[in-house]
């Protein structure tokens, strides 16, 4: 068998990796255990034989309802690290785990570029992330020496970061852990004259706020770029933008953020995120971003 539990080293134990992908799925390693996970984007040949992929550990499954099968028995919940921080991993009833490691090069951007930016201001950034999830962007910009705003507008996902926070050391960190509609907060949060340095969001292509409230990327996406506008400060140091909705392109996602930085001197990068994995491992697409940067 080409992928061997008994071959990996504890460091990789603990890590993430992407073992294979085709055919609607996803074969990943969240630390120790094997996932089977449907992915509407790998409609190409699986790599490995079905015997591989039959020592998976759990699968989860939309065949007639979602639910998980389990193939061998599970703890309720286990950590990994990715980029140097600390995460619970746990099955929920939508198939997700905690944690969207396609993330993973931004957590160690983000690290850097607090930590750069607080040496050059002498100063921490006032960081907001919006639409947070389970607090990978957060605790990269705490580690980074940055204060942070957190806001999600599901409590059990603002616990769970905040459990991520505590595995981390970074209980005493200087993060307000918010529970709110992302327009609504923000509305607020320009009349109280609060201003931000940095500003990470990726928002869904639908959602529910805190008591309902619907977010449709859609029609809703345009007023919720211009609130952040207004929220950053003078000389702002990044805003980095992602999202997973279907056919908001790399092009689509550049064009959005040159309209709404417009006026501000700075760079703008965009492209695909991708989920990656071991040698010889078929990366999949998963989402979109556009970051702008102030090199001044």
């Amino acid at each position: 068998m080409w992928y061997s539990t008994a071959m990996k080293s504890q460091q990789e134990q603990n890590n993430y990796s992407l073992v294979d992908s085709g055919e609607g799925r996803k074969l990943e390693r969240f630390g120790p255990y094997l996932i089977d996970r449907p992915c509407a984007q790998a409609v190409w040949k699986k790599q490995l034989s079905d015997r591989d992929w039959l020592e998976c550990d759990a699968v989860f499954t939309r065949e007639g309802e979602n639910r998980w099968i389990f193939r061998h028995q599970l703890p309720e919940m286990w950590h990994i690290d990715v980029s140097s921080i600390a995460f619970k991993i746990s099955p929920t009833d939508f198939g997700h785990l905690g944690i969207f490691p396609e993330q993973d090069l931004f957590w160690r951007w983000i690290q850097e570029r607090t930590q750069a930016e607080r040496e050059k201001r002498r100063r921490p950034l006032n960081v907001l992330n919006l639409f947070a999830y389970s607090g990978g962007s957060t605790l990269a910009a705490a580690k980074g020496g940055a204060q942070v705003c957190h806001l999600d507008a599901s409590k059990g996902m603002v616990a769970w970061a905040r459990e991520n926070a505590a595995l981390n050391q970074l209980t005493e960190a200087p993060i307000r852990w918010i529970v709110d509609d992302a327009a609504k907060f923000l509305t607020r949060e320009l009349k109280r004259g609060v201003r931000y340095d940095a500003i990470i969001l990726d928002p869904p292509t639908f959602g529910r706020g805190a008591k309902g409230e619907l977010f449709k990327i859609e029609s809703d996406l345009m007023q919720l770029l211009e609130q952040c506008r207004s929220l950053l400060t003078d000389t702002p140091s990044f805003l980095l933008f992602s999202c997973h909705t279907p056919g908001f392109t790399p092009l689509v996602m550049h064009h959005t953020l040159l309209q709404m930085m417009d006026g501000l001197k700075g760079t703008i990068d965009v492209g695909e995120m991708v989920l990656k994995g071991e040698k010889g491992v078929l990366p999949i697409p998963s989402g979109v971003f556009a970051r702008w940067v102030n090199e001044s």
